[in-house]
């Protein structure tokens, strides 16, 4: 059963069994709560005896206190066990999910973070594993204690009698059919609330994250009438699967209740007729009262656990989508990059990149140039295994890069890429993210051939002042040339710079150049840029359009073959001489 429990609810080993400790103090603390029907049943027995004209009660008032009072403990004891297990226990699962999906996460290939959205990931890690806190702790265990204990119960009354047994729990199975057959339903209406919150999710997030160029357009009030409406679709689409629950669920429980009727017309006419006793008569009105209200919260988290099943799969893509493994020892000749004909697209049918075959040698810098949307950035993530080629092959130092392990193969590669991420933490430490174990003069030294040196020592703290949430107390030059610095620090063998100097003055960007000139002896180097005085010296320039290496040389071989790369470079001149109109 531990293993069904594991699989069904996607559980650690540990909360497969916290869970199955929880069911099972669940159907003690449900059973214990017989006992005192039972010792009702027997007190008013004893006492409707001298009416009935059956003698005089045997027992004392004493006895009978005495076992009410260990009744007590005894329910109390296995509600305290059933509370413990379940809730605890819960709780640290939920510490364990949420620690086992980021370290999932962390093992994905970026494949898989190109198809979720930031916002549908965020719901999965805090809203789904949420919910499934209250649904462990407040509904798995309940239900199927509910649906063992009352079983076992019920398997004693039929056996007391069975007609009487009969009256009671007709109603249960038509009861919980009306919830049951209705599945299909509420799974419909809750995946279509499901779709209107991650709709809403994301239109919040985008607010936040373009509400500056919002204002700037002054759309607020457009932009803000199209969030209250998915707002008032995921209102919408909740109430309706709430309601559909709700109507479904209350009809269920109302037709239970009409077994007490039934227990009281076929209690009178066993009672009348001799076939059974006022104990018994007594014993199932008494149960019945008692036996209905586990089946009615059964029922209420039947449905419940409905809803918790898309949140289960939702869990469950990410833990069984396949993790990325490779080679971990890597031996290469060197570090040349070959492109060898590599064909990818991110989308099927619609290719990014054709044909593209180059080599960037290793003590050289290689640029890729080119139109928007010719592949350069492309080029720049497939050189570090970011994504899976369509087809060709990528070589490093003569070795074929897609059997390696990327955590690995990234140890040689210092990259900047034209958005860059920095950290809410201190400047030292976002520049330390380059190499883990680094010194403070090992980071400073990084920062000042950076060209950062100069802004830090002007901060209130320094080194060590915190620059918030990706870097939001910075200019976007300066955010930049942190991020050169931690490639600079980690100093590694080949060099990625995508637009690495695209928010930087001209001085600043004279003075990395310099510095990066400096870095690239006896490195590889590919960076990408649309200012042609940035690639100018490098010792090959590759230039693509429409997914293809339209021509590659240097400077000034390609600007005598009067191509794709002069015409890039007349069009930059010109646009350079451009002046307002007076």
């Amino acid at each position: 059963m531990r293993k069904a429990l594991k699989k069904k609810y996607a559980l650690s080993e540990q909360g497969a069994k916290d869970l199955l400790k929880g069911i099972v103090y669940s159907v003690l603390a449900n059973i214990s709560l017989m006992f005192p029907v039972i010792l009702l049943a027997i007190v008013l027995n004893q006492l409707l005896a001298p009416v009935l004209g059956m003698g005089n009660p045997e027992n004392s008032i004493a006895i009978y206190t005495l076992m009410g009072i260990v009744i007590l403990a005894i329910v109390f004891l296995f509600h305290y066990c059933q509370y413990t297990a379940a809730y605890l226990g819960t709780y640290e699962e939920s510490a364990r999910r949420r620690i086992g999906l980021a370290e999932k996460l962390r093992t994905l290939p970026l494949t898989f973070f190109h198809q979720r959205d930031l916002s549908d990931l965020t719901s999965t890690i805090m809203g789904d594993c949420a919910n499934f806190e209250h649904a462990f702790s407040h509904t798995v265990p309940q239900f199927y204690g509910a649906i063992l204990s009352t079983g076992m119960v019920c398997i004693g009354l039929l056996r007391f009698n069975w007609k009487m047994g009969l009256a009671l729990l007709w109603v249960a199975p038509i009861s919980f059919a009306i919830v049951i057959l209705s599945r299909k339903w509420q799974e419909k209406l809750g995946q279509k609330h499901m779709n209107a919150r991650l709709e809403l999710a994301e239109g919040i997030q985008e607010c936040l994250e373009t509400v500056q160029d919002i204002k700037a357009c002054n759309l607020e009030e457009d932009y803000l009438c199209k969030l209250d409406a998915k707002m008032d679709a995921a209102e919408k689409a909740q109430i309706s699967s709430e309601m559909t629950t709700a109507s479904l669920l209350t009809s269920g429980q109302m037709f239970l209740r009409l077994g007490l009727a039934t227990v009281i017309v076929v209690g009178n006419s066993l009672v009348v007729h001799g076939d059974t006793n006022l104990f018994s008569y007594i014993l199932f009105l008494i149960a019945a009262s008692r036996l209905y209200d586990p089946l009615s919260g059964a029922m209420a988290n039947m449905a419940e656990l409905f809803s918790v099943q898309l949140q289960v799969q939702r869990l469950k893509e990410i833990e069984e989508y396949p993790e990325e493994t490779g080679e971990r020892e890597i031996h290469t000749n060197g570090y040349d990059i070959t492109f060898d004909h590599v064909r990818f697209s991110y989308e099927k049918d619609k290719a990014v990149l054709r044909d593209v075959s180059f080599v960037a040698k290793q003590g050289q810098v290689t640029a890729l140039v080119g139109p928007s949307g010719g592949g350069k950035s492309t080029v720049a993530k497939l050189a570090a295994k970011f994504y899976p080629l369509d087809g060709g092959r990528i070589l490093l130092g003569g070795m074929d890069i897609a059997p390696l392990n990327s955590t690995m193969l990234m140890k040689n590669f210092s990259i900047v890429f034209q958005d860059v991420v920095l950290f809410n933490n201190t400047i030292m430490e976002n520049i330390r993210v380059g190499k883990k174990d680094a010194t403070d003069e090992e980071v400073i030294a990084a920062a000042k051939m950076a060209q950062c040196d100069g802004f830090i020592s002007k901060l209130p703290e320094g080194y060590q002042t915190v620059i918030g949430e990706n870097g939001s107390t910075l200019s976007g030059g300066e955010c930049q040339r942190l991020s050169v610095a931690r490639a600079l620090l980690k100093d590694a063998p080949v060099i990625l710079l995508d637009e690495a100097t695209a928010s930087l003055d001209v001085d600043n960007e004279t003075e990395i150049q310099n510095a990066l000139s400096r870095l690239v002896k006896g490195k590889t180097v590919l960076i990408i840029a649309h200012r042609m005085r940035t690639v100018e010296a490098a010792d090959n320039i590759v230039v693509l359009s429409d997914g293809v290496v339209a021509e590659n040389g240097t400077h000034e071989e390609l600007m005598k073959k009067n191509g794709v790369y002069r015409r890039l470079v007349d069009l930059q001149t010109a646009s350079a001489n451009w002046k307002l109109g007076v």
